[in-house]
């Protein structure tokens, strides 16, 4: 079966602040990528951080893997595709950061994200109904 998948692209620049003496963009700063690209992707769900707060939940992190692959340099322009891999147990991102002038691969990463329900602070083995209805309804509009 070939199940249909959402996902979200995001550009953006390598900035002076986020290189290093080399102007290759430091490794730490490939988070901050990811977490652009974490946000255009819920967003076209309809469910970024701000739903999430106000529908009683928060999303942290719980896992991360990220392989280097290129290094970025300072004053390229680079684009971030994220597709969300899993959401009925948890939210599951896979990314790929690419060169966007040369269109090479810089970087693989995955994430995964738990619901927390607050204020009790309790996790969720599910995810709220309220974002799994907005992922059907984009796979539903998307077929």
């Amino acid at each position: 079966m070939d199940e249909k998948l959402i996902t979200a692209e995001e550009h953006f620049r390598i900035e002076f602040y986020d290189v290093d003496s080399m102007e290759v963009a430091w490794h730490g700063n490939y988070i901050k990528y990811l977490e652009l690209g974490r946000c255009a992707l819920l967003d076209k769900i309809g469910y970024g951080y701000k739903q999430m707060k106000e529908t009683g939940y928060v999303f942290p992190v719980t896992n991360l893997s990220v392989k280097y692959v290129r290094s970025l340099r300072f004053g390229e322009k680079a684009v971030i595709k994220s597709t969300l891999l899993e959401y009925e147990n948890r939210i599951k991102i896979k990314y790929e950061i690419f060169n966007e002038e040369t269109g090479e691969l810089a970087t693989k990463a995955e994430s995964t994200q738990m619901a927390v329900k607050v204020p009790e602070m309790s996790t969720q083995f599910v995810c709220p109904d309220v974002f799994l209805e907005r992922v059907k309804e984009i796979l539903n509009n998307e077929k």
